[in-house]
């Protein structure tokens, strides 16, 4: 049994970076929210000194690892196959309204989140003229068994799907993400093409700056900020025995030209499949 997590700790995170994307222009006016700029606003001074020491800032790494995550994703929907997403804790995400809008008929966009948070965002887009048969939102646990089975019940399994979780994972124990990764493999399995796309973040590369952030985000989930493997190597040995036979782990930085700084490089992307 996984632990269950609160929808109410979570949700301040999916507010913020909501705020994030919309500042920096990849968002609609509709997924910023009032609470994501009284965040942002609480915590612009420590940015403003961390900038100033030298030290990056949490706006530029989630700016590195979000494009990062959306130039993997149109790889794998251009070169790869894929022609389904479930994209997991979407929170006030732009990206399942994006790819849509950009993709058209070609894609079907899925966005899963714990009731609160699916509710709020589907209210957002619908308000957008977003929502449709192929971009829909939907409440999920990932924690709870067989929910991301039940995601997928009616995608077609001889096309493709890609299952992202950005933001996710480092609010879970190792025991948790690794048991998550299990449910992926085996639901991915069943697709003729399939991608897992996610961030990580390595123990073994910290610095002040990161250390600073993962304070900022306990307290915003009012609980820990979990570090799971100190280099690539071991990551990649968790996603294998997951289930997963092609696992690649690249710099956001280097999957994300123009999204520098001191900051943006300490987090990597996994892309995994099953095929």
């Amino acid at each position: 049994m996984l632990p269950s997590r609160s929808s109410d700790a979570i949700s301040p995170t999916a507010h913020y970076t909501g705020y994030i994307w919309a500042r920096n222009g990849l968002s609609h006016p509709e997924l910023e929210t009032r609470e994501g700029r009284v965040l942002f606003e609480a915590v612009r001074p420590a940015m403003i000194f961390s900038s100033a020491v030298g030290s990056g800032t949490l706006e530029a790494y989630l700016m590195a690892r979000h494009v990062a995550i959306d130039n993997v994703l149109t790889r794998a929907i251009e070169e790869r196959g894929i022609s389904q997403v479930l994209e997991i804790a979407c929170g006030m995400s732009p990206r399942g309204w994006r790819f849509s809008e950009r993709y058209g008929e070609r894609l079907t966009y899925i966005e899963a989140d714990l009731p609160a948070m699916a509710a709020r965002k589907r209210q957002a887009l619908e308000r957008m003229g977003s929502l449709s048969d192929r971009h829909r939102v939907i409440d999920l646990d990932v924690l709870a068994d067989g929910a991301i089975a039940r995601a997928v019940a009616g995608l077609d399994r001889s096309a493709g799907l890609a299952v992202i979780t950005e933001g996710l994972l480092g609010y879970l124990p190792t025991d948790a993400v690794e048991e998550i990764w299990r449910r992926l493999a085996a639901v991915l399995s069943e697709f003729e093409a399939n991608r897992y796309i996610a961030e990580l973040h390595l123990s073994s590369i910290q610095t002040p700056v990161i250390r600073g952030f993962r304070l900022v985000l306990s307290a915003f989930v009012r609980g820990r900020v979990y570090l799971h493997y100190a280099s690539e190597d071991e990551a990649r040995r968790a996603l294998t025995a997951a289930g997963f036979t092609n696992v690649s782990i690249e710099l956001a930085t280097d999957l994300a030209p123009g999204r520098g700084g001191s900051g943006s490089r300490l987090v990597h992307i996994i892309e995994a499949s099953t095929v």
